[in-house]
Protein backbone atom coordinates (compact mmCIF):
# COMPACT_ATOMS: atom_id res chain seq x y z
CA UNK A 1 0.00 0.00 0.00
CA UNK A 2 1.23 3.51 -1.02
CA UNK A 3 -0.03 6.18 1.62
CA UNK A 4 1.81 9.17 0.53
CA UNK A 5 4.45 10.03 -2.30
CA UNK A 6 6.57 13.04 -3.50
CA UNK A 7 8.67 14.10 -6.44
CA UNK A 8 12.06 15.16 -5.03
CA UNK A 9 13.51 17.73 -7.73
CA UNK A 10 16.12 16.82 -10.67
CA UNK A 11 19.41 17.86 -9.26
CA UNK A 12 18.97 18.00 -5.56
CA UNK A 13 20.50 14.22 -4.59
CA UNK A 14 23.75 13.85 -4.62
CA UNK A 15 25.13 12.21 -7.75
CA UNK A 16 26.52 9.22 -5.44
CA UNK A 17 24.63 9.03 -2.03
CA UNK A 18 27.11 8.40 0.98
CA UNK A 19 26.72 5.15 3.03
CA UNK A 20 25.50 5.36 6.34
CA UNK A 21 27.66 4.73 9.42
CA UNK A 22 26.58 2.23 12.09
CA UNK A 23 25.50 3.99 15.21
CA UNK A 24 28.40 3.78 18.36
CA UNK A 25 27.34 2.89 21.49
CA UNK A 26 27.59 6.36 22.99
CA UNK A 27 24.93 7.18 20.22
CA UNK A 28 22.86 4.68 20.77
CA UNK A 29 22.44 5.79 24.26
CA UNK A 30 22.75 9.57 23.55
CA UNK A 31 19.40 7.69 21.33
CA UNK A 32 17.57 6.53 24.36
CA UNK A 33 17.54 9.79 26.26
CA UNK A 34 16.82 11.97 23.47
CA UNK A 35 13.79 9.94 21.26
CA UNK A 36 10.73 8.14 21.55
CA UNK A 37 10.14 4.58 21.26
CA UNK A 38 7.61 2.80 19.42
CA UNK A 39 5.72 -0.02 21.23
CA UNK A 40 3.07 -2.21 19.78
CA UNK A 41 1.41 -1.75 23.03
CA UNK A 42 1.29 1.87 22.43
CA UNK A 43 -2.36 3.17 23.63
CA UNK A 44 -5.40 3.58 21.22
CA UNK A 45 -5.97 6.97 19.43
CA UNK A 46 -10.00 7.46 20.47
CA UNK A 47 -11.17 10.49 18.84
CA UNK A 48 -13.79 10.32 16.66
CA UNK A 49 -12.82 10.45 13.81
CA UNK A 50 -10.61 7.45 14.11
CA UNK A 51 -13.23 5.28 15.99
CA UNK A 52 -16.07 6.03 13.79
CA UNK A 53 -13.67 5.80 10.67
CA UNK A 54 -12.67 9.47 9.76
CA UNK A 55 -9.37 8.74 8.98
CA UNK A 56 -10.66 5.49 6.72
CA UNK A 57 -7.25 5.00 4.77
CA UNK A 58 -5.39 5.42 7.94
CA UNK A 59 -7.02 2.45 9.59
CA UNK A 60 -6.81 0.77 5.95
CA UNK A 61 -2.72 1.07 5.99
CA UNK A 62 -2.88 -0.15 9.73
CA UNK A 63 -4.55 -3.30 8.89
CA UNK A 64 -2.65 -4.08 5.87
CA UNK A 65 0.63 -3.83 7.68
CA UNK A 66 -0.45 -5.03 10.86
CA UNK A 67 -0.77 -8.57 9.70
CA UNK A 68 2.34 -8.78 8.27
CA UNK A 69 4.50 -7.03 10.54
CA UNK A 70 2.69 -9.28 13.26
CA UNK A 71 4.25 -12.01 11.15
CA UNK A 72 7.33 -11.04 11.02
CA UNK A 73 8.22 -10.13 14.29
CA UNK A 74 6.15 -12.26 16.39
CA UNK A 75 9.33 -14.82 16.82
CA UNK A 76 11.61 -11.84 18.00
CA UNK A 77 8.83 -9.30 19.80
CA UNK A 78 9.80 -11.26 23.26
CA UNK A 79 13.40 -10.92 23.52
CA UNK A 80 15.25 -7.63 24.27
CA UNK A 81 19.25 -6.62 24.30
CA UNK A 82 21.10 -4.25 25.90
CA UNK A 83 22.97 -1.61 24.74
CA UNK A 84 26.21 -3.06 24.54
CA UNK A 85 24.43 -5.85 23.03
CA UNK A 86 23.05 -3.73 20.17
CA UNK A 87 26.26 -2.44 18.90
CA UNK A 88 28.10 -5.39 18.96
CA UNK A 89 24.97 -6.97 17.10
CA UNK A 90 25.28 -4.03 14.38
CA UNK A 91 28.90 -4.39 13.90
CA UNK A 92 28.45 -7.95 13.36
CA UNK A 93 26.57 -6.95 9.97
CA UNK A 94 29.16 -5.73 8.50
CA UNK A 95 27.76 -2.79 6.42
CA UNK A 96 30.95 -1.09 5.25
CA UNK A 97 31.15 -4.42 3.11
CA UNK A 98 27.86 -5.02 2.10
CA UNK A 99 28.25 -3.55 -1.91
CA UNK A 100 30.73 -6.48 -1.72
CA UNK A 101 28.36 -9.40 -2.08
CA UNK A 102 29.19 -11.51 -4.92
CA UNK A 103 25.72 -11.33 -6.86
CA UNK A 104 26.26 -7.50 -7.27
CA UNK A 105 30.04 -6.66 -8.48
CA UNK A 106 30.93 -3.63 -9.18
CA UNK A 107 27.36 -2.46 -8.62
CA UNK A 108 27.08 1.72 -8.30
CA UNK A 109 24.16 3.97 -7.76
CA UNK A 110 24.39 7.46 -9.94
CA UNK A 111 22.14 9.98 -9.47
CA UNK A 112 22.47 12.71 -12.36
CA UNK A 113 20.24 15.65 -13.46
CA UNK A 114 18.42 13.76 -15.93
CA UNK A 115 16.98 11.81 -13.10
CA UNK A 116 14.43 13.02 -10.53
CA UNK A 117 13.08 10.75 -7.47
CA UNK A 118 9.56 9.75 -6.18
CA UNK A 119 9.88 8.79 -2.63
CA UNK A 120 6.74 6.74 -1.55
CA UNK A 121 5.66 5.70 2.10
CA UNK A 122 5.02 1.88 3.08
CA UNK A 123 6.22 0.26 5.95
CA UNK A 124 9.66 0.35 3.91
CA UNK A 125 9.70 3.25 2.34
CA UNK A 126 10.89 3.59 -0.73
CA UNK A 127 12.85 5.81 -2.86
CA UNK A 128 12.55 5.99 -7.01
CA UNK A 129 14.20 6.62 -9.58
CA UNK A 130 12.48 8.23 -13.00
CA UNK A 131 14.81 8.86 -15.71
CA UNK A 132 14.10 10.24 -19.37
CA UNK A 133 14.58 8.15 -22.00
CA UNK A 134 14.56 8.93 -25.79
CA UNK A 135 11.27 7.52 -25.69
CA UNK A 136 9.43 9.66 -23.82
CA UNK A 137 8.42 7.21 -21.60
CA UNK A 138 10.19 7.13 -18.33
CA UNK A 139 12.51 4.40 -16.48
CA UNK A 140 11.22 3.98 -13.13
CA UNK A 141 13.49 1.07 -10.94
CA UNK A 142 14.25 1.36 -7.09
CA UNK A 143 16.92 3.47 -5.31
CA UNK A 144 17.00 2.69 -2.07
CA UNK A 145 14.16 1.61 1.32
CA UNK A 146 14.41 3.24 4.31
CA UNK A 147 13.01 1.01 7.48
CA UNK A 148 9.97 2.48 9.37
CA UNK A 149 8.85 1.53 12.84
CA UNK A 150 5.22 2.00 11.95
CA UNK A 151 3.15 3.05 8.54
CA UNK A 152 3.47 5.95 7.29
CA UNK A 153 0.92 8.43 6.78
CA UNK A 154 1.98 11.83 5.74
CA UNK A 155 4.83 12.91 3.59
CA UNK A 156 6.74 15.93 2.94
CA UNK A 157 10.07 17.04 0.99
CA UNK A 158 12.52 19.35 1.93
CA UNK A 159 15.57 21.31 1.19
CA UNK A 160 16.99 22.87 4.19
CA UNK A 161 20.35 22.35 4.86
CA UNK A 162 20.28 20.53 8.24
CA UNK A 163 23.85 19.18 7.63
CA UNK A 164 25.07 22.40 6.24
CA UNK A 165 26.27 23.61 2.99
CA UNK A 166 23.25 25.54 0.87
CA UNK A 167 20.80 22.53 0.18
CA UNK A 168 19.69 19.14 1.38
CA UNK A 169 17.76 16.35 0.40
CA UNK A 170 15.42 15.42 3.32
CA UNK A 171 12.13 13.88 3.64
CA UNK A 172 9.94 14.23 6.78
CA UNK A 173 7.42 11.80 7.64
CA UNK A 174 4.42 11.34 10.01
CA UNK A 175 3.63 7.46 11.18
CA UNK A 176 0.59 6.05 12.24
CA UNK A 177 -0.54 6.24 16.14
CA UNK A 178 3.15 8.13 17.05
CA UNK A 179 3.43 11.27 17.95
CA UNK A 180 6.63 12.43 16.60
CA UNK A 181 8.04 13.64 13.09
CA UNK A 182 10.88 12.10 11.66
CA UNK A 183 13.24 13.45 9.18
CA UNK A 184 15.16 11.20 6.95
CA UNK A 185 18.75 12.17 4.90
CA UNK A 186 17.58 10.60 1.54
CA UNK A 187 21.18 11.12 0.56
CA UNK A 188 22.31 8.46 3.23
CA UNK A 189 22.28 5.08 1.94
CA UNK A 190 21.24 2.26 4.43
CA UNK A 191 20.65 4.57 7.20
CA UNK A 192 19.19 3.42 10.58
CA UNK A 193 18.00 5.75 12.27
CA UNK A 194 16.23 9.90 11.24
CA UNK A 195 18.55 12.43 11.76
CA UNK A 196 15.76 14.77 13.28
CA UNK A 197 12.98 13.89 15.38
CA UNK A 198 10.45 16.69 16.20
CA UNK A 199 8.65 16.22 19.32
CA UNK A 200 7.80 12.51 20.60
CA UNK A 201 8.21 11.36 23.87
CA UNK A 202 10.64 12.62 26.05
CA UNK A 203 12.39 9.85 27.03
CA UNK A 204 12.63 6.04 25.32
CA UNK A 205 13.78 5.04 22.51
CA UNK A 206 12.65 5.68 18.89
CA UNK A 207 13.35 4.09 15.81
CA UNK A 208 16.10 1.91 17.23
CA UNK A 209 16.30 -0.27 13.85
CA UNK A 210 18.29 -3.76 14.19
CA UNK A 211 18.70 -4.86 10.37
CA UNK A 212 20.00 -7.91 9.29
CA UNK A 213 20.75 -8.00 5.97
CA UNK A 214 21.41 -10.76 3.99
CA UNK A 215 22.28 -11.40 0.22
CA UNK A 216 18.56 -10.72 -0.68
CA UNK A 217 16.81 -10.07 1.93
CA UNK A 218 16.11 -7.65 5.20
CA UNK A 219 14.97 -8.45 8.17
CA UNK A 220 13.91 -6.10 10.75
CA UNK A 221 13.81 -6.38 14.67
CA UNK A 222 12.67 -3.52 16.84
CA UNK A 223 14.56 -3.53 20.05
CA UNK A 224 13.17 -3.36 23.99
CA UNK A 225 10.19 -1.03 24.30
CA UNK A 226 9.93 1.68 27.00
CA UNK A 227 7.03 3.46 27.47
CA UNK A 228 7.20 6.72 28.44
CA UNK A 229 3.61 8.88 29.02
CA UNK A 230 5.56 12.39 28.89
CA UNK A 231 5.96 14.40 25.49
CA UNK A 232 8.76 16.40 24.67
CA UNK A 233 8.37 20.20 24.47
CA UNK A 234 5.88 21.54 21.88
CA UNK A 235 5.01 17.60 20.41
CA UNK A 236 1.91 16.21 19.02
CA UNK A 237 -0.04 13.96 21.14
CA UNK A 238 -1.55 11.77 18.50
CA UNK A 239 -0.94 10.85 14.92
CA UNK A 240 0.56 13.33 12.45
CA UNK A 241 -1.60 13.01 9.21
CA UNK A 242 -0.59 16.15 7.64
CA UNK A 243 2.97 17.74 6.59
CA UNK A 244 3.34 21.05 4.47
CA UNK A 245 7.18 21.77 4.14
CA UNK A 246 8.01 25.96 3.44
CA UNK A 247 9.90 26.50 0.15
CA UNK A 248 10.74 30.00 1.06
CA UNK A 249 11.08 30.22 4.87
CA UNK A 250 13.23 26.58 4.30
CA UNK A 251 13.75 25.79 7.62
CA UNK A 252 9.86 25.52 8.23
CA UNK A 253 7.60 23.03 8.27
CA UNK A 254 3.70 22.57 9.08
CA UNK A 255 1.97 19.88 10.86
CA UNK A 256 -1.84 18.78 10.96
CA UNK A 257 -2.71 16.15 13.42
CA UNK A 258 -5.44 13.89 15.11
CA UNK A 259 -4.86 16.03 18.47
CA UNK A 260 -6.78 18.77 16.57
CA UNK A 261 -3.46 21.15 16.22
CA UNK A 262 -1.61 22.65 13.75
CA UNK A 263 2.03 23.09 14.30
CA UNK A 264 4.80 25.45 12.76
CA UNK A 265 8.31 23.88 13.26
CA UNK A 266 12.01 25.09 12.90
CA UNK A 267 13.40 21.54 11.62
CA UNK A 268 16.74 23.59 11.96
CA UNK A 269 16.80 23.96 15.79
CA UNK A 270 14.47 21.40 16.15
CA UNK A 271 11.61 23.03 18.33
CA UNK A 272 8.04 23.96 17.58
CA UNK A 273 7.79 27.69 17.02
CA UNK A 274 3.68 28.21 16.78
CA UNK A 275 0.44 26.10 18.09
CA UNK A 276 -2.43 26.69 16.23
CA UNK A 277 -5.92 25.33 18.01
CA UNK A 278 -8.39 26.38 16.36
CA UNK A 279 -10.31 23.05 14.89
CA UNK A 280 -11.96 20.56 16.98
CA UNK A 281 -11.34 17.55 15.52
CA UNK A 282 -8.06 16.36 13.84
CA UNK A 283 -6.62 17.83 11.30
CA UNK A 284 -5.64 15.80 7.74
CA UNK A 285 -4.42 18.85 5.60
CA UNK A 286 -1.73 21.89 5.97
CA UNK A 287 -1.01 24.19 2.89
CA UNK A 288 1.76 26.96 2.44
CA UNK A 289 0.68 29.63 0.09
CA UNK A 290 2.94 29.85 -2.80
CA UNK A 291 3.07 33.86 -2.78
CA UNK A 292 2.67 35.02 0.40
CA UNK A 293 4.84 32.14 2.33
CA UNK A 294 3.63 33.41 5.91
CA UNK A 295 -0.43 32.40 5.21
CA UNK A 296 -1.17 28.90 6.13
CA UNK A 297 -4.35 26.90 5.13
CA UNK A 298 -5.51 23.49 7.44
CA UNK A 299 -8.17 21.33 6.86
CA UNK A 300 -10.22 19.26 9.92
CA UNK A 301 -12.64 16.32 9.89
CA UNK A 302 -14.61 19.32 11.20
CA UNK A 303 -15.56 20.47 8.42
CA UNK A 304 -13.80 23.67 8.21
CA UNK A 305 -10.77 25.52 6.23
CA UNK A 306 -8.80 27.76 8.25
CA UNK A 307 -6.78 30.36 7.01
CA UNK A 308 -3.98 31.91 9.46
CA UNK A 309 -0.86 34.52 8.94
CA UNK A 310 1.37 32.33 10.94
CA UNK A 311 3.06 36.17 11.74
CA UNK A 312 -0.49 36.86 13.36
CA UNK A 313 -1.09 33.56 15.64
CA UNK A 314 -3.45 34.73 17.74
CA UNK A 315 -5.83 36.33 15.15
CA UNK A 316 -8.51 34.16 14.68
CA UNK A 317 -7.85 33.59 10.74
CA UNK A 318 -10.50 33.00 8.19
CA UNK A 319 -12.53 30.07 7.98
CA UNK A 320 -14.83 28.80 5.51
CA UNK A 321 -17.06 25.98 6.64
CA UNK A 322 -17.70 22.95 3.54
CA UNK A 323 -19.93 20.36 3.70
CA UNK A 324 -18.11 17.23 4.18
CA UNK A 325 -14.64 16.04 5.72
CA UNK A 326 -11.91 17.48 4.49
CA UNK A 327 -9.10 15.24 2.53
CA UNK A 328 -6.94 17.40 1.06
CA UNK A 329 -6.17 21.22 0.36
CA UNK A 330 -4.09 22.95 -2.53
CA UNK A 331 -3.67 26.55 -3.84
CA UNK A 332 -3.00 27.53 -7.32
CA UNK A 333 0.26 27.94 -8.13
CA UNK A 334 -0.66 30.82 -11.01
CA UNK A 335 -2.63 32.38 -8.67
CA UNK A 336 -2.31 34.08 -4.71
CA UNK A 337 -5.50 34.30 -3.94
CA UNK A 338 -7.20 30.66 -4.74
CA UNK A 339 -7.13 27.35 -3.02
CA UNK A 340 -9.27 24.45 -3.60
CA UNK A 341 -9.90 21.53 -1.04
CA UNK A 342 -11.04 17.92 -1.49
CA UNK A 343 -13.91 16.55 0.12
CA UNK A 344 -14.99 13.25 1.68
CA UNK A 345 -18.00 13.35 -0.35
CA UNK A 346 -16.49 13.23 -3.52
CA UNK A 347 -16.14 17.12 -4.43
CA UNK A 348 -13.28 19.82 -5.06
CA UNK A 349 -14.46 22.97 -4.35
CA UNK A 350 -12.81 26.09 -5.52
CA UNK A 351 -12.43 29.02 -3.19
CA UNK A 352 -11.15 32.79 -3.39
CA UNK A 353 -9.48 34.36 -0.30
CA UNK A 354 -10.07 37.66 -1.73
CA UNK A 355 -14.20 36.67 -0.80
CA UNK A 356 -13.81 36.39 3.13
CA UNK A 357 -14.17 39.42 5.19
CA UNK A 358 -14.89 37.88 8.42
CA UNK A 359 -13.24 35.76 10.80
CA UNK A 360 -16.29 33.56 9.86
CA UNK A 361 -16.83 33.32 6.36
CA UNK A 362 -19.93 31.54 4.45
CA UNK A 363 -18.79 32.83 1.35
CA UNK A 364 -20.04 30.42 -1.48
CA UNK A 365 -17.34 28.59 -3.36
CA UNK A 366 -16.12 29.87 -6.88
CA UNK A 367 -17.15 26.66 -8.16
CA UNK A 368 -17.69 22.90 -7.19
CA UNK A 369 -16.80 19.75 -9.27
CA UNK A 370 -18.05 16.40 -8.66
CA UNK A 371 -15.12 12.94 -9.54
CA UNK A 372 -17.52 11.04 -8.30
CA UNK A 373 -19.27 9.50 -5.04
CA UNK A 374 -16.30 8.57 -3.07
CA UNK A 375 -13.11 10.51 -1.49
CA UNK A 376 -11.30 12.56 -3.27
CA UNK A 377 -8.15 11.90 -1.44
CA UNK A 378 -5.38 13.51 -3.31
CA UNK A 379 -5.38 16.97 -5.62
CA UNK A 380 -2.54 18.04 -7.46
CA UNK A 381 -2.15 21.75 -9.38
CA UNK A 382 -0.45 21.34 -12.80
CA UNK A 383 2.58 23.94 -12.38
CA UNK A 384 3.02 24.43 -16.03
CA UNK A 385 -0.55 24.71 -17.58
CA UNK A 386 -2.78 27.29 -16.06
CA UNK A 387 -5.96 25.89 -14.38
CA UNK A 388 -4.94 22.42 -14.94
CA UNK A 389 -5.72 19.66 -11.92
CA UNK A 390 -5.57 16.34 -11.24
CA UNK A 391 -8.06 14.30 -8.77
CA UNK A 392 -7.29 11.38 -7.40
CA UNK A 393 -10.22 8.92 -5.62
CA UNK A 394 -10.87 5.98 -3.47
CA UNK A 395 -12.93 5.18 -6.25
CA UNK A 396 -9.33 3.73 -7.95
CA UNK A 397 -9.94 6.60 -10.81
CA UNK A 398 -7.72 9.38 -11.61
CA UNK A 399 -9.51 12.71 -13.80
CA UNK A 400 -8.17 15.64 -15.53
CA UNK A 401 -10.26 18.60 -15.17
CA UNK A 402 -10.26 22.33 -17.13
CA UNK A 403 -10.75 25.30 -14.55
CA UNK A 404 -11.00 27.99 -16.75
CA UNK A 405 -13.02 30.47 -15.97
CA UNK A 406 -14.10 28.39 -12.94
CA UNK A 407 -16.07 26.52 -14.88
CA UNK A 408 -14.87 22.54 -14.81
CA UNK A 409 -14.70 20.31 -17.11
CA UNK A 410 -13.16 16.50 -17.06
CA UNK A 411 -11.01 16.23 -19.80
CA UNK A 412 -9.66 12.94 -19.13
CA UNK A 413 -10.18 10.00 -16.82
CA UNK A 414 -7.55 7.43 -15.92
CA UNK A 415 -7.40 3.53 -13.96
CA UNK A 416 -3.93 3.28 -12.79
CA UNK A 417 -4.75 -0.59 -11.34
CA UNK A 418 -3.35 0.62 -7.92
CA UNK A 419 -6.55 -0.14 -6.27
CA UNK A 420 -8.04 2.95 -3.98
CA UNK A 421 -5.86 6.07 -4.77
CA UNK A 422 -4.32 7.88 -1.48
CA UNK A 423 -1.51 10.21 -2.79
CA UNK A 424 -0.79 11.60 -6.49
CA UNK A 425 1.25 14.70 -7.80
CA UNK A 426 2.46 16.21 -11.05
CA UNK A 427 6.46 16.06 -11.39
CA UNK A 428 7.57 20.15 -10.93
CA UNK A 429 10.59 19.10 -14.12
CA UNK A 430 8.67 17.37 -16.46
CA UNK A 431 4.68 18.27 -15.60
CA UNK A 432 2.97 15.82 -17.53
CA UNK A 433 4.20 13.53 -15.91
CA UNK A 434 1.79 12.36 -12.53
CA UNK A 435 3.25 9.78 -9.80
CA UNK A 436 -0.28 7.98 -8.41
CA UNK A 437 -0.15 5.62 -5.41
CA UNK A 438 -2.92 3.56 -3.53
CA UNK A 439 -3.90 0.30 -1.69
CA UNK A 440 -2.34 -2.27 -4.44
CA UNK A 441 1.07 -0.91 -3.34
CA UNK A 442 2.22 -0.47 -7.14
CA UNK A 443 3.90 3.08 -7.91
CA UNK A 444 2.49 3.95 -11.47
CA UNK A 445 3.41 6.85 -13.59
CA UNK A 446 1.03 8.47 -16.22
CA UNK A 447 2.34 10.44 -18.94
CA UNK A 448 -0.57 12.57 -19.39
CA UNK A 449 0.29 13.62 -23.05
CA UNK A 450 -0.56 10.06 -23.97
CA UNK A 451 -4.00 10.99 -23.89
CA UNK A 452 -5.02 12.49 -26.92
CA UNK A 453 -7.64 14.90 -25.90
CA UNK A 454 -5.04 16.25 -23.18
CA UNK A 455 -2.33 16.13 -26.08
CA UNK A 456 -4.83 18.11 -28.13
CA UNK A 457 -5.04 21.07 -25.66
CA UNK A 458 -1.46 21.07 -23.73
CA UNK A 459 0.67 19.11 -26.24
CA UNK A 460 2.45 22.32 -27.67
CA UNK A 461 2.84 24.18 -24.61
CA UNK A 462 6.30 25.00 -23.06
CA UNK A 463 6.96 23.88 -20.29
CA UNK A 464 7.57 26.25 -17.83
CA UNK A 465 11.51 26.16 -16.10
Amino acid sequence: MISALSWVPKGAAKAIPDRAKLPSKEEIEKLEESCEFYSEDEEEETDDEEENGDVAHAKAIAKEFGKSSKSKNASSSSSSMEVDEVADGLKELDMDNYDEEDDAPGLGIFITPVMRWIHISRTIYDIYVCEETSNGSPNIYSHQEILLPKPPMCTAWLDCPLKGGEKGNFVAVGLFKTHAIEIWDLDIMRELLPCVQLGGKKKGVSSLYFGLVATRNVFVNLLSRLLSKKYREGSHTKSVIGLAWNKEFRNILASGSVDKQVKVWDVATETCQITLEHHTKGVQAVAWNHYAPEVLLSGSFDRTVVLKDVRKPSHSGFKWSVISKVESLAWDPHSEYSFLVSLKDGTVKGFDVRQASTSTSDSNPSFTLQHGRKAVTSISYNVSAPNLLATGSTDQSVKLWDLSNNEPSCIATHRPNAGRLFSIAFSTDNPFLLAMGGLMGKLKVWDILSDTNVSSRYGSRQVRP
